[in-house]
């Protein structure tokens, strides 16, 4: 995996790579996908959610480049996999599942770090609440049914992203924007 996936994918902080080699997926994905959890390929978790292909999670770590400084949010696609590579990375984590994170709530938070396992077509006002000024964004980003890797920073209260690569990351379906008519 890290030879012929992550490294020929861009994937070369030597930190991140270590991380990657440290956590054994297979422990990640349902035990009858335990013999390909290596594939680079999504997994199925359930009937909703998927574990994205290694070199998504490489990769978000990667631009992520957590810190022991960071309070980190983790919005996890149901397989713990990313929280595990995060979680000695960072000072603190937190990790919501989709329907946590897009459930209304008037929570207001500080975290520096926000990482979300799967690709959104949007980001509710409540989950941008819970960042602090400043704090970084990592999450995949549906854009006319392409999915991107994308970065970005809260400010003004506001959080802009920036895709950097296309990848096939799976959707998280409670992220879908609302469908309605348009030209």
């Amino acid at each position: 995996m890290v030879e012929s996936q992550l490294r020929t994918s861009g994937v070369n902080a030597e930190w991140a790579l270590r991380r990657m080699g440290e956590v054994a997926r297979e422990r990640f994905v349902p035990p009858a996908a335990s013999s390909y959890a290596y594939i680079d390929r999504a997994i199925a978790i359930d009937s909703t959610h998927q574990l994205a292909a290694p070199v998504v999670q490489g990769m978000m770590l990667q631009e992520a480049q957590p810190s022991q400084n960071d309070k980190a949010l983790l919005v996890d696609c149901g397989s713990g996999y990313l929280a595990e590579l995060v979680r000695p990375l960072v000072g603190s984590l937190e990790v919501l599942s989709p329907g946590e994170a897009t459930a209304k709530t008037r929570k207001a938070g500080d975290f520096t770090l926000l990482l979300v396992d799967g690709a959104i077509e949007q980001l509710p006002d409540s989950l941008v609440g819970r960042l602090g000024e400043g704090a970084r964004v990592v999450t995949g980003l549906v854009q006319n049914g392409i999915s991107r890797l994308a970065i970005g920073r809260k400010a003004a209260g506001e959080v802009a992203l920036f895709p950097l690569a296309e990848l096939g990351i799976p959707s998280l379906p409670e992220f879908a924007a609302p469908k309605g008519w348009r030209f």
